[in-house]
């Protein structure tokens, strides 16, 4: 007598089986707690609405030429279509086999980064595993044809290539309450409650970036300044327009004659490199004995519309060396660049150097960009229709560019990580993000 085929059944979970009847009033009771949470929302929203057809980012065109090459080669369509059509054959067979008890293996797996489907009902649970594989079918499909298109120039493949991931990543299922088994067992818990509290988080994030969703992707009132982020002590010793420099004294007894500046991104806080003890760069430079300076650079508004990069050289980089010198006595100093910090540093140099200015002893750089030729995926969001449409929305605003216009292109740069992961857990599962102070 032989075994009976190895069961792998669809239901691995209890809390994966919802009746549905129950699940039918439990949706019911979300509709009527959710009513009166917009109802409370949209008194408070009472402006007129802000919806047009623009293509700001330029997408439209890019993926028209795309299509205009694809269809020049039928060929190449039909056996794009053959392909995922063959992909599907497998997983259905697989399934099948699955669904008579057999052992059978998985036709595709997510990456071995991709943290999206690591509840383990994606892969002991047949419907939950069939939904997961015939999204990264069709994914990785529409990814792979758009890019083996022929006769697209370069910005226009990296365009194509980057927003039909960026599409992918929207669609994938576990963006969805009904097809993440995470997100129906919390549902099943709670409730409901879930559910309610995250409409309570999208609203809530819908008011915080007026009218713009703006994701919450850490605890904001987890952290204060000068209590648990930017605690090293220090003082402003200089400010003008653009920046006030801090000083901080050497935590030891022998120190350093040279002194160390750093110069941080404008975009960013100052204490982004002193943000807590453990993970502090000026904590660290002052306990190896350096005095440390660092640039906190101006929030800035239509006060400043009229300064350049050249002023941002001049009246920032040149005007805080010469007073971090002033202050410590010395002829040079060491100085870092971080970010864009380090390109104005790079530019500082040549121009230090023309101008026979020899005031630096060593430079460092880190994470700057001195080479614009191959910039990465962020090139997706420069050309000349965008840079057109910046400029109008920066004069709109006054002459200067609102950071929720540049983090959301950079949270594109890694959607499922900076985008997608909150709006699972902050909207689908009603969760509060974590507190982390980097964000």
């Amino acid at each position: 007598m032989t075994d009976a085929p190895k069961s792998s059944s669809p239901h691995n979970n209890d809390n994966a089986t919802i009746p549905g009847e129950e699940m039918a009033k439990i949706m019911a009771s979300i509709a009527e707690r959710s009513r009166s949470v917009l109802t409370e929302f949209l008194s408070r929203n009472t402006g007129p609405a802000n919806v047009g057809m623009s293509d700001p980012l330029n997408i439209g065109e890019a993926f028209f030429e795309m299509t205009r090459q694809m269809m020049t080669n039928p060929a190449y369509l039909i056996e794009a279509q053959m392909s995922l059509w063959r992909g599907y054959m497998d997983l259905w067979r697989n399934t099948t086999l699955r669904m008579m008890g057999h052992e059978a293996d998985p036709v595709v797996q997510p990456d071995a980064g991709d943290r999206r489907f690591k509840d383990d009902e994606w892969s002991q649970n047949l419907v939950f595993d069939f939904i997961k594989q015939s999204y990264l079918l069709t994914s990785n499909w529409m990814q792979s044809t758009v890019k083996n298109v022929d006769g697209l120039d370069a910005q226009t493949h990296r365009k194509v290539d980057f927003f039909t991931k960026q599409f992918a990543d929207a669609i994938a299922p576990t963006n969805f309450a009904m097809t993440n088994p995470e997100v129906l067992r919390a549902t099943y818990e709670s409730k409901g409650e879930n559910l309610v509290k995250g409409l309570q988080n999208l609203l809530d994030d819908l008011d915080k970036g007026k009218g713009r969703l703006r994701i919450s992707m850490t605890d904001e009132t987890a952290f204060k300044v000068g209590e648990n982020v930017a605690v090293t002590p220090g003082k402003v010793v200089f400010q003008n327009d653009l920046l006030q420099l801090i000083q901080y004294m050497p935590a030891t007894e022998q120190v350093y004659e040279t002194p160390v500046m750093i110069m941080p991104p404008w975009i960013n806080k100052y204490y982004i490199l002193d943000l807590r003890a453990k993970n502090s760069l000026v904590k660290w430079l002052t306990d190896q004995g350096y005095t440390t300076f660092i640039v906190s650079w101006v929030n800035p508004d239509e006060s400043l519309a009229h300064k350049s990069f050249e002023d941002y050289m001049i009246e920032g980089a040149v005007a805080a060396t010469q007073a971090v010198k002033a202050a410590c006595g010395v002829e040079k100093i060491n100085i870092v660049g971080y970010c864009i910090g380090g390109t104005l540093l790079a530019a500082t140099l040549a121009y230090m150097k023309a101008k026979k200015i020899d005031d630096i002893a060593t430079a460092t750089y880190l994470t700057a960009l001195t080479d614009f030729k191959e910039v990465g995926d962020i090139r997706v969001f420069i050309d000349d229709k965008q840079v057109e449409s910046l400029e109008k929305r920066m004069d709109d605003a006054g002459g200067f560019l609102e950071g929720a216009d540049m983090a959301t292109s950079f949270n594109m740069l890694r959607a499922n990580d900076l985008i997608w992961s909150f709006v699972v857990n902050n909207y689908l599962l009603g969760k509060d993000p974590f507190p982390f102070d980097l964000l």
